[in-house]
C-alpha cells in the first residue's frame, strides 16, 4: 500500500485562534508554517482559517495574512469551516463567554486558561458534553510539558497516589537566584522582572495563585474527584527570608514552591506551599524558568515530567498537540469515554490539614542565655514533638552578645501542622524569644510500591 501523503485523502479542518500575544502569535505560525509536515502525520489536513484579536496589528506582526484577521469573534461561530476554536486570550469573563458560546455552536474548542478551568471546569466540560464536542487542555498546566495527556491517558492503569509539582516558571526562578547566587526575594523578582520572566504585577505567580489553579486541574483528573479551588490552602513564596533559605541549604535542603496533591485511605490533601525537599531528589534539580512535575502511580511507580512550563513556542507545542488529538478524532473518543473528568466526578474528599504527619523546618529568634534552648525542648515535649536536629551557630563570648537575638533552627520529626502551631506560639511567649518565627514543611521522598 502506498502511504505517501500524496495518496492519502486528507479531510480538512479549519482552526480559528482568539488572541495573538506571545501564545497566539506562535501557535499561528506553526498552523501557517508546518501545514505540509502534518499532512504527514495526520489524516486531517489542519489549516489556520481565521485569527480573531482586538488590534489587527497584533495579528499582522505575527505575520498572519490579512485576509484571516477579524475583529469579530462572532465571524467564527458562523464560520461552518471552523471545527476548533482555540482559546488563548487569558482571563476569565471574556474567555468563558467564548468558550461557551463555541461549544454551544458545536465547535471543539482548545484552550491554556488554567484559571477558567479551575474555577468553572466542571460546568464548561458538561457544556462540551452536552453539545457533542469536546474541550481540550493540554497547554494548561506544564506549558509544553504533556501531563494532561499523562494522567488521562498513558496512566490511566494506575490509581494515583500523589503528585508533586514546580508548576510555576517565575517563581522557580527567583528561588534559584535566591539559592545559587545569595540574593534577597526583592533583588531576584526585580531581576526576573528584567528578564521578562515576571510581569509588572507578578502577583499571582509568587502569592502561589497560578499553581493553586493547576493542581487543582491536575488533582481531579488524577484522583477522580472534583477539586474546588478554595479548598485547597496556598502559600506563596513572597514573604520567604533569604535566611532560611540560607539555613535550609546548609542542612542540605532545597526549598520549593510545591503544589501537591496526594492521596490516602482518609481521603484527598492538595496544597500549595514552599518547602523544603533534600538536595538529592530531582526535584531539586530543577531550576530557573523550566518546571517538573512528579507523579506517583502504584502500579508504575515514580515518573517524572520535565520541561519549559511556559513561554510562545513550547506552549504553542501543546496547542498544536491538541488540535492534532481533535482531528485525528482520539481525544474526542477519550472525552466521551473517560469517567474521570471533573464533571463526571463526585466532589473531592478531603483530609482535614490536622491530620497530615509531616516534618518541618522552624525557626526560631532568641538571646543567647542560659536555659533558653531548654524552655524550647521543654515545650515541644509538652506537645510530644521529637526534634531530629538543631542548628545554632557559635556567637562572640562577650556581655552584650546576650541580649543579641541569635537564629535557632530545629528540624522535626513527622507531626501534625496543627500541633506545631500551638507549640510555637507557647514559646514565642516564653521569655527573651522573638514573637515571629519561621515554619516550612520539609518533604519526604514519597514511598512507592512494593517491589514484587
Amino acid at each position: 500500500m502506498d502511504r505517501s501523503s500524496e495518496n492519502r485523502s486528507h479531510r480538512p479542518v479549519g482552526v480559528a485562534i482568539v488572541g495573538c500575544g506571545t501564545v497566539g502569535a506562535s501557535a499561528a505560525r506553526l498552523l501557517l508554517n508546518d501545514r505540509e509536515t502534518r499532512r504527514t502525520r495526520s489524516s486531517a489536513d489542519i489549516y489556520l482559517r481565521k485569527v480573531v484579536v482586538r488590534r489587527r496589528e497584533s495579528a499582522l506582526d505575527a505575520g498572519v495574512p490579512s485576509e484571516l484577521i477579524s475583529l469579530d469573534y462572532r465571524d467564527i461561530l458562523r464560520d461552518e469551516d471552523v471545527g476548533i476554536v482555540v482559546e488563548l486570550v487569558g482571563g476569565t469573563d471574556f474567555a468563558g463567554t467564548l468558550i461557551r458560546e463555541s461549544l454551544q455552536a458545536g465547535k471543539h474548542v482548545v484552550t491554556a486558561n488554567k484559571a477558567l478551568l479551575a474555577h468553572e471546569g466542571p460546568e464548561l466540560f458538561q457544556t462540551a458534553r452536552k453539545n457533542g464536542v469536546s474541550l481540550a487542555f493540554e497547554s494548561s498546566c506544564g506549558g509544553g510539558i504533556p501531563i494532561i495527556r499523562a494522567l488521562t491517558d498513558g496512566l490511566t492503569a494506575n490509581n494515583i497516589d500523589a503528585i508533586y509539582g514546580i508548576v510555576n516558571g517565575t517563581s522557580n526562578f527567583i528561588l534559584t537566584e535566591m539559592i545559587e547566587n545569595g540574593m534577597s526575594y526583592s533583588e531576584a523578582l526585580g531581576l526576573a522582572q528584567e528578564s521578562g520572566l515576571a510581569e509588572a504585577d507578578p502577583s499571582l505567580d509568587v502569592n502561589g495563585s497560578d499553581s493553586a489553579h493547576k493542581i487543582a486541574i491536575m488533582g481531579s483528573l488524577a484522583f477522580g474527584e472534583a477539586v474546588a479551588l478554595e479548598q485547597i490552602p496556598v502559600k506563596g513564596i513572597d514573604t520567604l527570608q533569604s535566611e532560611d533559605v540560607a539555613f535550609g541549604s546548609e542542612m542540605g535542603y532545597v526549598i520549593k514552591l510545591i503544589a501537591s496533591a496526594t492521596r490516602s485511605s482518609e481521603g484527598s490533601f492538595l496544597r500549595v506551599e514552599p518547602a523544603f525537599i533534600n538536595r538529592d531528589h530531582p526535584l531539586a534539580w530543577i531550576s530557573g524558568a523550566f518546571n517538573a512535575i512528579s507523579v506517583y502511580g502504584h502500579s508504575v511507580g515514580h515518573t517524572m515530567y520535565y520541561g519549559r512550563g511556559a513561554g510562545g513556542s513550547p506552549t504553542a507545542s501543546a496547542v498544536l498537540a491538541d488540535i492534532l488529538s481533535i482531528a485525528n478524532g482520539s481525544y474526542p473518543a477519550l472525552f466521551s469515554s473517560l469517567l474521570t473528568w471533573p464533571d463526571l466526578s463526585p466532589g473531592a474528599r478531603l483530609t482535614p490539614a490536622d491530620h497530615i504527619l509531616r516534618r518541618y523546618y522552624i525557626r526560631l529568634q532568641l538571646e543567647d542565655r542560659a536555659g533558653i534552648l531548654a524552655g524550647v525542648t521543654r515545650v515541644l515535649a509538652e506537645y510530644d514533638i521529637s526534634v531530629s536536629s538543631v542548628l545554632q551557630h557559635e556567637v562572640p563570648d562577650v556581655p552584650e552578645s546576650h541580649e543579641t537575638p541569635v537564629p535557632l533552627v530545629i528540624t522535626t520529626h513527622r507531626v501534625e501542622e496543627a500541633k506545631l502551631t500551638a507549640a510555637l506560639e507557647k514559646i514565642t511567649r516564653l521569655d527573651h524569644i522573638g514573637g515571629r518565627y519561621s515554619m516550612i514543611p520539609i518533604l519526604d521522598e514519597h514511598p512507592e510500591f512494593q517491589v514484587w
